[in-house]
C-alpha cells in the first residue's frame, strides 16, 4: 500500500511539474507532494504572493522602467484614449485583481497602504497595525478577519524601481513626499475563506492570478497598438528599443521564473511538515 502511494505521489509531482513548469524541474531531496495533501491557506497565500511578485517586479522593472529610457510612457490616466500612455505598476496589478474577482475561485487581491495616492487605498484598523510590524521585521502578517469572515496575509510592497520613489514623491496627491528605494511602501493583501486548502485549490489559486497577469499585459499591448507611435511587439524588449514582448514572451518569462518560487514553496512546506511527523 506505501509503494502505491508513493508511486501516485511521483506521478502527481510529475504532473505537477508539468503544470508549473512546462519541463520537468530538478527533484528536491526528501520531498514529496501526497494526493488528498491538505495545507494551511497561508501556503496558498504564500504561492500567490510570490507569482504576483514575480510579475511585477518584471513589470515594473523591465516594462516601465527600461521602457520610459526607450521613448514608453506611463501614467495613472492610461485609459484616456487621447493619452498613448501604459499603467502604472499599482494599476497593473489592479487590473490584474479585476479578473482574479470575476474568476470562480475565491480569491481576493489589494494593494494598500498607510500613504496611499488615492484614498480608497488607505489602510484603517487592524491592518494599520499590521503594516506598522511589517515594516518593522519585513515579514507577511496572517491573520482573519471576522468581519468580512475571510482569512488576511498581508506582504510587504517595496519600492522595487527608482521610478515608484519618483512617481510617488513628486505626485501632488501623495501624502508622503520622502520615499526611499526598497522602502515598504504599503502591501498587497490576500484573502481567501478557508483555513486549509487542497494541492487543487491552489493550483486554481496559481492558475487565475496567471490569468490575470496576462489579461492585464494584454490590455496593454491592445492600447499600445493604438498609439500614434505604436512600439513593436514581438521578441524584443524595451531594453533592446523602442519595443514590447508579445503577451506569450511576457508570459514565458514570468512563469519560468514565477514556477520555480511556487513548486519551492509547496514542496518546502511539505518537507517541513514530513519532518515534524519523523519528529513526534
Amino acid at each position: 500500500m506505501k509503494n502505491k502511494i508513493f508511486v501516485i505521489s511521483v506521478l502527481f509531482f510529475i504532473s505537477l511539474s508539468i503544470y508549473l513548469f512546462k519541463t520537468a524541474p530538478e527533484p528536491l531531496a526528501d520531498s514529496s507532494i501526497k494526493v488528498g495533501s491538505q495545507f494551511p491557506v497561508s501556503v496558498l497565500f504564500r504561492a500567490v504572493a510570490a507569482e504576483n511578485a514575480v510579475a511585477r517586479a518584471i513589470y515594473t522593472t523591465e516594462i516601465v522602467g527600461k521602457g520610459k529610457k526607450a521613448g514608453l510612457k506611463f501614467s495613472e490616466k492610461w485609459r484616456n484614449k487621447t493619452l498613448d500612455a501604459g499603467p502604472l505598476p499599482a494599476l497593473f496589478l489592479k487590473e490584474a485583481s479585476k479578473t482574479i474577482e470575476k474568476s470562480p475561485v475565491p480569491l481576493g487581491l489589494f494593494l494598500g497602504s498607510d500613504f496611499p495616492i488615492v484614498s480608497t487605498n488607505k489602510f484603517s484598523g487592524v491592518q494599520v497595525e499590521k503594516l506598522k510590524q511589517i515594516r518593522v521585521d519585513s515579514n507577511p502578517a496572517f491573520f482573519y478577519f471576522t468581519d468580512i469572515k475571510r482569512h488576511v496575509a498581508m506582504f510587504p510592497d517595496y519600492a522595487v524601481a527608482e521610478g515608484c520613489v519618483t512617481c510617488h514623491n513628486e505626485h501632488p496627491d501623495s501624502p508622503k513626499k520622502d520615499w526611499k528605494l526598497n522602502d515598504i511602501m504599503g502591501a498587497t493583501t490576500w484573502l481567501y475563506p478557508d483555513e486549509t486548502v487542497s494541492l487543487e485549490e491552489i493550483m486554481d489559486a496559481v492558475s487565475v492570478v496567471r490569468s490575470g497577469i496576462v489579461t492585464a499585459y494584454l490590455q496593454y499591448l491592445e492600447k499600445c497598438k493604438k498609439f500614434q507611435n505604436p512600439p513593436e511587439i514581438g521578441n524584443k524588449w524595451p531594453e533592446q528599443g523602442y519595443f514590447l514582448p508579445s503577451s506569450e514572451v511576457f508570459l514565458a518569462a514570468y512563469e519560468q521564473e514565477a514556477s520555480q518560487q511556487t513548486l519551492k514553496i509547496l514542496l518546502s512546506h511539505t518537507a517541513k511538515t514530513s519532518t515534524a511527523l519523523k519528529d513526534s
